[in-house]
C-alpha cells in the first residue's frame, strides 16, 4: 500500500488530524508506525465503541504497530468511577468485549497488542517525569484540559487535574508515534503536544473521530442509560431502543439512528462492498438499498425514507454485529457481576 492509500485510510472517518502534513511525513519516513488509543476502565462498552474498533482496524490496514491501552489508573482517578479493588475484574471485562467486538468486524489482531497502564506507569521514571509536568501547569490549564473527559463536580478532587498529566506521558512511554482518541479528548491531546516538549521529547501526531449522538440526541455515555445500547443488550432490548431512538423524520442534527449508519454500518459495508439494505412493504415503496451514506441521508432528509424502516433495518444490522460479543460472554455471568456489580 503506497503513502497516499495508507494517508487515506488513516483519515477516513475522522474529524480532526493534528498535524496532518506530520502524518504523511511519519507514513513516508516509517514502513511500520506505531499508534495506540487508551480506553478508561469506567463504564460498560456500548456501540459506540464500534467507531474506535474499526478505526484500530485502518490503523492495523495501513501498516501500523497498535496497542489498547486499558487505562485502569485512570478510571480510577476520573472521580472514583471504577473503585480500585474492582480495577482487575473491570480489566478482564474490557479485555472480553474489546475482543469480541474486534473479531465482530474482523479485524486481524495478529499485530495488536493489549497494555494495562499499571504495568509502565507505576515506573519511577514515568513518575518522575508526572512530578516534572505537575511542576510546569497550573490547576486551571489541567482543568481545561481534562473538562470534556474528566467528572470534576462542585468539589474537584485532585486525581481529576493529574489525568491529562498521565495521558500526555502515556504517548512517550508506550512508545507511539500517534495517538488516537474520540473528539472529547482534544483538549487533552493539545495539551500533550505543548507538554511533552517541554520535558525533552517530541509531540506526537494526533488523530481523532467524531463523537457518536445518543439515542436521545446529545452525546452517547456509558453513565446515560437512556442514550446507549449496551453491547450485551439482548436482541429483544437493542430493537425496543432503537426503535424509541430520536430520531425525526427529516432531520440529521443530533440524530444518532443516522449517526450510526453513517460511521459504523456504512463504513463496514464499503470494506464487504456490500450496500445497506432497507425492507420496506411495496405499499410502501418496496426494499430499497445505499452504497452510500450521503444517497441515505438525502432520501432520509427528503422525507423519502421513513425513520421506522431506517430504524428496524439498524436494529437487524446491530444485532448481527452483536451477536459475536454476546457468544464471547456467554457463561461469563460471573466475571460480568463481579465487574459491575449492583
Amino acid at each position: 500500500m503506497d503513502t497516499a492509500k495508507r494517508m487515506e485510510l488513516i483519515k477516513r472517518n475522522t474529524e480532526e488530524v493534528v498535524i496532518e502534513s506530520e502524518l504523511k511525513e511519519l507514513l513516508k519516513r516509517k514502513k511500520t508506525p506505531s499508534a495506540y488509543i487508551g480506553l478508561a476502565i469506567t463504564g460498560k462498552p456500548h456501540i459506540g465503541y464500534f467507531i474506535p474498533m474499526i478505526k484500530v482496524g485502518d490503523f492495523l490496514k495501513a501498516g501500523f504497530r497498535f496497542k489498547i491501552l486499558f487505562a485502569d489508573i485512570h478510571g480510577h482517578l476520573d472521580n472514583q468511577k471504577t473503585p480500585f479493588e474492582l480495577l482487575d475484574t473491570r480489566m478482564k471485562y474490557y479485555v472480553e468485549v474489546i475482543s469480541g467486538m474486534l473479531d465482530s468486524i474482523g479485524v486481524d489482531r495478529s499485530k495488536l497488542e493489549f497494555v494495562k497502564g499499571r504495568d509502565f506507569e507505576l515506573d519511577p521514571k514515568y513518575t518522575m517525569d508526572m512530578y516534572k509536568l505537575s511542576a510546569l501547569n497550573t490547576f486551571s490549564r489541567c482543568r481545561r484540559a481534562a473538562s470534556d473527559v474528566v467528572r470534576f463536580g462542585n468539589d474537584s478532587k485532585l486525581s481529576g487535574f493529574i489525568y491529562p498529566l498521565l495521558q500526555t506521558l502515556d504517548e512517550v512511554y508506550l512508545d507511539v508515534d500517534v495517538q488516537y482518541g474520540g473528539h472529547d479528548q482534544r483538549k487533552i491531546l493539545m495539551f500533550a503536544r505543548e507538554n511533552l516538549p517541554k520535558l525533552g521529547y517530541k509531540p506526537r501526531i494526533e488523530v481523532m473521530t467524531p463523537m457518536l449522538p445518543g439515542l436521545s440526541g446529545g452525546k452517547m455515555s456509558a453513565s446515560d442509560e437512556k442514550s446507549k445500547i449496551d453491547v450485551l443488550d439482548s436482541a429483544k432490548d437493542v430493537e425496543s431502543k432503537i426503535s424509541s431512538a430520536y430520531c425525526p423524520a427529516g432531520s440529521s442534527e443530533e440524530n444518532g439512528v443516522l449517526a450510526f449508519v453513517e460511521h459504523v454500518i456504512m463504513v463496514l459495508k464499503k470494506d464487504k462492498n456490500e450496500k445497506f439494505t432497507i425492507e420496506r412493504p411495496a405499499k410502501f415503496g418496496g426494499n430499497v438499498s445505499y452504497a452510500d451514506y450521503k444517497s441515505l441521508q438525502k432520501d432520509f432528509i427528503e422525507n423519502k425514507l421513513h425513520p421506522m424502516d431506517l430504524k428496524k433495518a439498524l436494529a437487524k444490522e446491530v444485532n448481527l454485529l452483536l451477536d459475536p460479543v454476546r457468544k464471547r460472554l456467554k457463561g461469563k455471568d460471573d466475571l460480568i457481576r463481579k465487574a459491575y456489580p449492583d
